[in-house]
């Protein structure tokens, strides 16, 4: 026993030593009381010389209290309780040892963390935890003009980056090779919004875009209207005489038809490429002479490409209509005018269609567009009469836009009316309406 209070006094001595190693170089910054330390060793020692007396009377056969070993077990207690003294010390003395180790400003970093955090964590003691990021920390305000990265079809010097521009005046447009990739990069979280041409008033809708539309699960949240002012383009030094073969996007081409056919006759071949820019982009790095490309005047000054002629739309009010998809959609409200688009599959029955667009009709809502689309997962409608035989009908779904925001209450009952008639319908978005001055697209791009 002697031998074990030693060895734990050996032990008290090398953790005091390592105490002042540490109170001299830098836990004396964190208030290390030195009269602890006094006063465990002075502890240490009475501690020790009682156990050892008894221990030796034990040992000799004397019982200096009485004979049923209440010194005995009066040491051990006291031996107990200098243990205890000792393990608290030493726990003491190793946390201030990594405290001071880790530096002064990390405690203080958790302190001021602490104090913050005082009213949440319910405990004095607990550090805080830093917060997980929200989508409402990583969702870019969408305010109109704020600095958003906005994705779009083609290359730069497309007329989708420059309705970008017009929806977004200082955005970072981010160009898409295809239309789903476009779709893609708004769920992927690579840009923030997406431009997407839906409808030219020439060249008609583009089917292509209300398939995706319906196939990806983006919202819309805006719209668009731009004025396309086409021009046709060639190498430097290249003549009207000199062209063969006219490519663009097969929009751009059907837009311009009549005065192609004017400018270089019939006989040119038209061939269709993804989109305008691209076009000039073809020309440019294969060093086409006998190509011409029709994009905008941008793509012309972006690609060094000589303009041959100016304007070439066979409507001067060529007119082209942008839709604006977000991940989430947007508040509507009834201060300015919204515009709202859907899809849906009609019941089967006779004048069902009628009766869907009389719903709108009664309440004075004005459609913009009635667009059908084939269904792809039931193409055919089989009807079997026993005097005209079985007779097959498309299967068609209807893209409808009207003029009013889901917050008024007319719309809302209109569409618990529909869905009475159909048996599938979904809100695209509803969305403000483009009603800003037309802009031609030589003084956006």
């Amino acid at each position: 026993m002697v031998a074990g209070a030693r060895c734990i006094a050996l032990k008290v001595d090398t953790l005091h030593s390592e105490t002042l190693r540490y109170k001299s170089s830098s836990l004396c910054r964190y208030n290390l009381s030195s009269s602890m330390l006094r006063a465990g060793a002075c502890n240490r020692r009475r501690h020790v010389s009682v156990f050892a007396k008894h221990e030796a009377n034990y040992r000799n056969g004397v019982n200096s209290s009485n004979s049923n070993g209440d010194v005995h077990m009066e040491a051990r207690l006291k031996v107990c309780e200098w243990q205890s003294s000792c393990a608290i010390l030493n726990s003491q003395l190793q946390l201030r040892a990594k405290e001071a180790e880790a530096g002064p400003d990390s405690k203080a970093l958790a302190r001021s963390d602490g104090a913050e955090s005082d009213g949440s964590a319910g405990s004095k003691g607990m550090v805080a935890l830093p917060r997980p990021l929200s989508i409402v920390d990583l969702e870019p305000s969408p305010k109109h003009g704020s600095a958003l990265r906005v994705a779009y079809q083609g290359l730069p010097g497309a007329y989708s980056e420059a309705a970008a521009g017009k929806a977004y005046p200082g955005c970072e447009p981010i160009p898409c090779d295809q239309f789903e990739a476009v779709f893609q990069a708004v769920e992927l979280w690579v840009a923030d919004r997406a431009v997407l041409p839906v409808e030219n008033s020439l060249g008609g809708s583009i089917h292509r875009n209300y398939d995706l539309l319906l196939r990806h699960r983006l919202h819309i949240v805006g719209e668009v209207q731009l004025p396309v002012h086409h021009c046709l383009m060639a190498l430097p030094g290249t003549r009207k005489e000199d062209v063969r073969r006219v490519i663009s996007h097969p929009q751009a081409l059907a837009q311009c038809e009549h005065t192609i056919s004017k400018l270089v006759g019939l006989k040119v071949v038209r061939e269709g490429v993804d989109d305008t820019a691209g076009a000039a982009q073809m020309v440019a790095e294969n060093y086409l002479r006998d190509t011409a490309a029709i994009a905008s005047s941008r793509a012309a000054e972006i690609y060094g490409m000589n303009i041959i002629a100016d304007g070439i739309q066979d409507d001067a009010s060529n007119v082209t209509r942008f839709v604006i998809l977000a991940r989430e959609p947007i508040i509507p409200r009834v201060d300015r005018p919204f515009k709202t688009s859907i899809v849906f599959a009609q019941d089967e029955g006779t004048g069902i269609l009628f009766k869907v667009l009389a719903a709108f009709a009664f309440r004075d809502i004005s459609l913009t567009k009635i667009e059908s689309r084939p269904q792809r997962n039931r193409p055919l409608r089989v009807v079997d009469d026993s005097n005209l035989g079985t007779a097959k009908y498309f299967e068609y779904l209807f893209y409808i836009d009207f003029e009013a925001s889901m917050a008024d209450p007319r719309a809302q009952n209109a569409l618990a009316e529909l869905q009475e008639f159909t048996n599938f319908l979904r809100v695209l978005g509803s969305y403000p309406m483009d009603i800003s001055p037309p802009i031609d697209s030589l003084d956006s791009s």
